[in-house]
């Protein structure tokens, strides 16, 4: 068995094994027997909780991470470099902003938030694009932008807690928490936005092989390679944003899982897509899982921790970077 399947498959069950032992762990515990043969007969009242409430949690969370991991993997092939990330330039931070103005603004366009995120996300990858070219795209330089617009578009979502009202309150935190009180509504759009921006990501993968050669070499082969470019940041943009909508700003999981997922099944975009996917899904399923359970009945949101694990993976990039480029 190659390298490449063995780590599919590890992750597979991993990823499968975390996702019953989420659903089982909690303040209500039921056995995994139990909770199968309850979701299929629907007679008993515990697994009726967890069907409910937990499921839908998990369900996001997964996806949230997924989606924010192949959104790195696609900006990462765009810009050419490992340090991109949509939560650490800012694009989740402007698809954030956006998402808290538009529900304020006009409530009963929720179904329609993440499409309102993607333009806040794209005006966010716009900024960053434009204030970091300098005869090309240097990493670091991507990084001083991004932190600086991150910042910006923060900063303009957090003032809406101090407008004095509650319903604008409410509906930031409703945007900004992580994954507490989900419901199948909230999955119903994930998965119709997540989804289809996960089939799309891994459509254009022949295209971000393509994008590691020079520019050249890629239009000699029949590439046009700024529409390209375009495409695949709107992809990413999508991805990105509806995570944001619907989870909340999560940075450092388009950074720490496509690094992962190269060591492990190479730079093919084919393989690299998916297998990101899935090692986004169990690394955020698995925080979410830790951070509920490990000081319960408190709980640890999963962004704190991605911070506390990021952290100190962005320094070792940077340092890298500079070996690298020597700037």
């Amino acid at each position: 068995m190659n390298k490449i399947v063995w780590s599919l498959l590890s992750v597979s069950v991993l990823f499968l094994a975390v996702f019953v032992y989420s659903a089982c762990t909690g303040s209500i515990k039921v056995g995994w027997l139990e909770l199968i043969q309850g979701l299929f007969t629907g007679t008993n009242k515990q697994v009726e909780v967890i069907r409910d409430l937990r499921l839908p949690r998990i369900i996001i969370s997964s996806l949230v991470g997924a989606t924010l991991a192949v959104s790195g993997v696609l900006l990462q092939a765009v810009m050419r470099s490992s340090l991109a990330d949509a939560g650490v330039i800012g694009i989740s931070s402007g698809a954030g902003f956006v998402s808290i103005l538009t529900v304020s603004i006009f409530p009963n366009l929720f179904f329609w938030m993440p499409l309102f995120a993607c333009l806040g996300g794209a005006l966010a990858c716009f900024l960053v694009y434009t204030f970091a070219w300098k005869s090309g795209l240097n990493p670091i330089r991507i990084i001083l932008v991004g932190i600086a617009i991150n910042a910006t578009f923060s900063g303009l979502g957090q003032s809406f807690n101090y407008r004095g009202s509650y319903a604008v309150t409410s509906i930031n935190q409703a945007v900004t928490s992580i994954f507490t009180m989900k419901n199948w509504g909230d999955v119903r759009i994930m998965l119709l936005y997540g989804l289809l921006g996960l089939v799309l990501a891994w459509m254009v993968s022949p295209w971000c092989n393509l994008l590691a050669l020079q520019d050249k070499s890629a239009k000699s082969v029949g590439l046009h390679v700024s529409r390209v470019r375009l495409w695949i940041s709107a992809i990413a943009v999508l991805l990105a944003a509806v995570a944001t909508a619907i989870g909340g700003l999560i940075v450092f999981v388009g950074l720490l899982i496509p690094h992962i997922a190269r060591l492990l099944v190479g730079s093919d975009h084919r393989v690299l897509i998916p297998f990101s996917a899935l090692a986004g899904a169990l690394l955020i399923l698995g925080a979410d899982t830790l951070g509920r359970t490990v000081l319960a009945p408190a709980e640890i949101p999963a962004s704190i921790i991605m911070t506390v694990i990021g952290g100190p993976f962005l320094i070792f990039m940077l340092r890298k970077s500079e070996r690298v480029y020597g700037r």
